[in-house]
């Protein structure tokens, strides 16, 4: 198929972009997070000396990244649903240039943080957006096979970063690797700026009011089923940041791997997960993306049975850390479509911030499961056997109560795929179910809170 990346002339509100250039676009926006994490880690022993610091100190710029990605998206969100997705990723895309171009010529710790929390906070608005860009022109199986595509293309990035950070580190310096972020953040903006149509049909300039987003995000967290289906993201999905950050401990300290093996070990992870998701794009041709995921967390389940009692039989190794971490990774790559899909199908009128919450949740689970780590477990190992566990039970335990409450997950509203154009929903009547507010599949809480808010 051929790719042509130029912006469409016309300016008709019902054009919509194909399959594959929304997923070419959101893949390459959303894989400025993730790439702009993995590029430098492979520099962070020279900055140690290059700074003259210590190792502890030099780790902090990963978590004030983090810190950025995650918090930034709370807001961007709700920006791309008054404005535009365009103009806000613009907009934070041209921070973290611009954090990009301050990490480079950092003359001390201080600006090398200050860089690195701009970089998160513009990197934030990629995994925002894509979702979002998403949402605004599919629902359903198409949504469903976009959002698989792009993980296959995400997988990709991660993957060959530390190796290409590597190689800048050895043969020019670990400046050039943020100059390579600079480039990527270029070629961001020119994407949205002259590549990406704007997607969202329905701006309101009143939902970037501060009441406004905190309506958006009282709906969101009203619908009893959005707040379960983000859990089963936060858990799932979100489990596997907790093992990136627990992993290097365990291979290289526990294991006996060294670093450079540690990084090739990891391509059984990556590649776990893009033949997971080769295998979803081709069985979504067949089956409803819905009925993946409990096949995903059926082999979650049996990933967390490998981390608890696997881990417990058979010595630490390879075979014995790595085998239920790729089965992980196979399993989301069942889960995230159709999960994603489902989250966001409710609600085309605040799709940036159900995206913003979705990816918050994400992060945020894998965050909070290294903090777990961190605070109650000295030893990394037993953390491993503990944590990621508990983290598929409470992914199941979510997933089994969407199908207790109201028969599983859903990723169309209730007449099928969505119209082109959309139009807000009328205030919700006094004969309407009292239940309809807040746990609806479709959209009309959505749009009742739109209208309460003007």
């Amino acid at each position: 198929m051929k790719l042509r990346l130029r912006a469409p002339v016309s300016q008709d509100p019902d054009a919509r972009m194909s399959e594959m250039r929304t997923a070419v676009i959101g893949a390459l926006v959303v894989m400025l997070g993730p790439i702009s994490m993995s590029l430098y880690t492979p520099a962070m022993p020279a900055m140690v000396h290059a700074f003259d610091t210590t190792p502890a100190a030099i780790k902090l710029t990963l978590t004030v990244y983090f810190v950025g990605f995650a918090l930034a998206q709370l807001v961007c969100g709700p920006m791309s649903d008054a404005y535009g997705r365009r103009p806000v990723g613009i907009s934070f895309f041209t921070i973290y240039l611009a954090g990009s171009v301050i990490a480079a010529a950092a003359p001390s710790l201080s600006w090398l943080l200050a860089g690195r929390i701009l970089q998160g906070i513009g990197a934030a608005a990629g995994i925002s957006m894509s979702r979002a860009m998403v949402r605004d022109q599919y629902s359903g199986q198409q949504a469903a096979r976009i959002l698989n595509l792009i993980g296959v293309m995400l997988a990709i990035g991660p993957a060959v970063s530390p190796t290409l950070g590597g190689v800048i580190l050895s043969t020019i310096g670990w400046q050039a690797i943020f100059f390579v972020m600079v480039l990527y953040g270029s070629i961001a903006i020119w994407l949205i700026a002259f590549v990406a149509p704007e997607t969202n049909r329905n701006r309101d300039r009143a939902l970037a009011k501060p009441a406004a987003v905190l309506a958006s995000y009282r709906t969101l967290f009203a619908n009893r089923t959005f707040v379960a289906t983000s859990l089963l993201i936060a858990m799932s999905p979100g489990g596997l940041y907790t093992l990136a950050a627990i992993l290097p401990f365990v291979m290289i300290e526990k294991v006996g791997l060294t670093p450079t093996q540690f990084g090739m070990g990891m391509l059984a992870q990556t590649g776990s997960f893009m033949t997971g998701a080769a295998l979803a794009g081709v069985l979504l041709r067949r089956m409803d993306a819905t009925r993946l995921v409990p096949i995903g967390l059926s082999l979650v389940a049996l990933s967390g049975l490998g981390f608890c009692i696997g881990l417990r039989i058979w010595p630490p190794s390879f075979i014995s850390v790595m085998a239920p971490t790729a089965l992980w990774a196979f399993g989301n790559a069942f889960i995230m479509p159709g999960a994603t899909t489902a989250a966001l199908a409710p609600f085309p009128r605040i799709a940036g911030a159900a995206s913003a919450v979705t990816g918050f949740m994400q992060i945020g689970g894998g965050l909070a499961g290294t903090a777990v780590a961190a605070l109650l477990f000295h030893e990394p190992f037993n953390s491993l056997r503990v944590i990621m566990p508990v983290m598929s039970v409470i992914a199941i335990c979510s997933y089994a109560w969407l199908v207790w409450r109201g028969g599983g997950l859903v990723t169309t509203t209730p007449t099928g795929e969505p119209p082109r154009k959309t139009e807000i929903a009328p205030a919700r009547t006094a004969s309407a179910r009292p239940d309809d507010a807040g746990d609806n599949h479709g959209d009309a809480n959505d749009g009742h809170a739109r209208k309460t808010l003007r």
